[in-house]
């Protein structure tokens, strides 16, 4: 039977040794909590949510000696944790079993700096999930690591009611090596001034259903912690992705810490809530022209639930279609969707034929002459959208508003298929529009501040939060998750992991609605290929170039769960 560690040391009483603490009591095991002086101690044990009776509070490092698992949770410098772990390698006995809990090191060189290279493996938990009792934990060996201590490890793992991931000593592991990017490229966005930061965390969670935006999450696990797991990824890798934001050593040196520090990008009070905030929009107040009437053009999904989202926040809609049939079609999937809405509960039923008597919809252009907004929402290809913007031109009223639903594509090109470029903008619903509160608000270097303040208006009076950013490729969202999603492929063309355990790290680890490559699928790996070209043409970064992987499966026509075959395989 695998050993069950009844008394574990935990050496650290930060974010991630304070839930490993939590974690194991709940488990039925004796802590013994270790820190390096009385006031860290302190700070620790106000942090830490167990039964005092279950956990031993002391800054004596021997106290160890009576553990039969002793795991370092201290900041993430590798003569720090190499340290810890042969002091207690000096106090405890042979079989005692260590673990680090690093990010960015190599488990390999701190099990050889421990004395323990038979017996030292990497445990690293995802203290920032939501607290639940799926959550993973990477289980990471080493080429030493003895498969016994591994089992046990895991088993432990198991007791706690987690699920452990097996994964080799490589660069941040999954988790890391995956989130520490996309949080150093949130950093970057907000650096830039490209976005606000509160913009920024809304379109992300909003628009990507993630438990907390990259800039609170980094808030939440500590500057100084974020900072130094970037430098090790750097240091082992080279990988530029990893070279830490200057913004993030300003911020640490000016003491702004996050929530340990009571202000980082964000102040909190003193029970470690986020306190005021900033505009996700224009930052004051813009005129807005009357809308009273709304256009759609375009008969496909999005276009459909735009189209729905109109009609039923009270607005006369018209959607045209490039046929009497399409228009049709159009019409009864808005319909089958308020009748979904009516049977489930969600909407009055009266509310369903209000909406139908609202929207109109038919092939001919010219009854958009009336609309004071028109989104268009056809095919992702720019040469169609600009025919479209063209024909817009010629029918719509002057100081109509003319926008692109479009999720990767220059704005700007669709403004110069016409002679009012002023009036044109993006607004990037998100799929399904119906359901999905997010609106990405798109300006061009020409967009007026009226038509931006029009599109902030009607999404509000549609129900959706805007946020506002300039027309560059890939907006908020798509910058953002475009090279997360690349790297998974990646990892999966490298040999580093199975798709199914990507998944499951970056789901059941840090609680994301879906794992990477489940969520590439989804999407179609053939539109995410054209993404992430636009993101890699645009920026000539490398580093974005699209993973071979991804291009091969699209080549041999595996475009995800509508083709029944992706990166994972899908029923039905």
């Amino acid at each position: 039977m695998a050993q069950r560690f009844p008394t574990v040391a935990v050496f650290g009483l930060g974010t991630t040794g304070c839930h490993l603490v939590d974690a194991l009591v709940r488990g039925g095991r004796r802590v013994i909590a270790v820190e390096r002086d009385e006031a860290a101690l302190r700070r620790g044990r106000g942090r830490v949510t167990a039964a005092e009776s279950a956990v031993e509070f002391t800054t004596d490092p021997a106290a160890a000696a009576r553990a039969d698992l002793v795991i370092e949770a201290v900041p993430e410098r590798l003569e720090t944790k190499r340290r810890l772990l042969a002091r207690a390698h000096a106090d405890c006995p042979p079989e005692t079993v260590f673990a680090t809990t690093t990010t960015g090191l190599p488990v390999t060189e701190i099990a050889f700096g421990s004395g323990r290279t038979d017996r030292t493996v990497g445990l690293h938990l995802f203290p920032l999930g939501p607290d639940r009792e799926d959550r993973a934990v990477e289980v990471v060996g080493t080429p030493l690591t003895g498969d016994a201590v591994l089992a046990d490890v895991r088993e432990l793992v198991r007791d706690l009611g987690r699920i452990p991931v097996p994964v080799a000593d490589r660069p941040g592991f999954i988790g890391g090596a995956l989130t520490m990017a996309y949080l150093n490229n949130a950093v970057a966005m907000y650096e830039r001034r490209y976005a606000s930061r509160d913009s920024i965390d809304t379109a992300m969670t909003l628009g990507c259903g993630l438990p907390m935006g990259p800039l609170a999450q980094l808030d939440a696990m500590g500057l100084d912690t974020a900072r130094d797991s970037l430098e090790a990824l750097y240091e082992r890798t080279g990988d530029p992705r990893y070279a830490p934001a200057p913004t993030l050593a300003h911020m640490v040196t000016a003491g702004l810490l996050g929530v340990k520090a009571g202000r980082g990008f964000y102040e909190y009070e003193a029970g470690g809530a986020a306190r005021g905030g900033e505009a996700d929009g224009l930052g004051e107040p813009v005129p807005a022209r009357a809308v009273r009437r709304i256009g759609v053009v375009g008969s496909g999904t999005m276009a459909v639930g735009i189209a729905e989202v109109c009609a039923r926040s009270g607005y006369p809609t018209v959607l045209v279609a490039r046929s009497g049939l399409r228009a049709k079609e159009a019409t009864a999937a808005v319909e089958r969707s308020l009748e979904r809405g009516v049977r489930r509960g969600k909407l009055a039923p009266g509310l369903l034929t209000e909406s139908m008597d609202r929207l109109t919809a038919g092939r001919d252009l010219q009854p958009l002459g009336t609309c004071d907004l028109v989104v268009e929402a056809v095919a992702e290809d720019i040469d169609v959208k600009r025919a479209v913007f063209a024909d817009l031109d010629r029918v719509c009223a002057p100081g109509a508003v003319l926008a692109t639903s479009t999720s990767s594509l220059p704005v700007i090109e669709c403004a110069m298929a016409t002679r009012r470029p002023e009036d044109v903008i993006g607004m990037h619903f998100f799929n399904p529009a119906p359901v999905m509160r997010l609106v990405e608000v798109v300006h061009t270097v020409l967009t007026s501040k009226e038509a931006r303040g029009t599109a902030h208006a009607v999404a509000a009076a549609l129900g959706k939060r805007a946020v506002d950013c300039p027309d560059r490729a890939g907006f908020i969202v798509n910058a953002l998750l475009f090279p997360y999603l690349n790297s998974a492929v990646a990892m999966v063309q490298e040999g580093w992991a199975t798709a199914a355990d990507i998944d499951t790290v970056m789901a059941a680890g840090q609680g994301y609605p879906m794992g990477p490559l489940r969520l590439l699928d989804v999407i179609g790996l053939d539109v995410s290929l054209a993404i992430q070209r636009t993101l890699h043409g645009t920026f000539r970064d490398p580093a974005l170039a699209p993973a071979r992987h991804l291009e091969r499966l699209v080549e041999a026509g595996h475009l995800g769960r509508k083709g029944g075959r992706g990166l994972r395989l899908h029923e039905g």
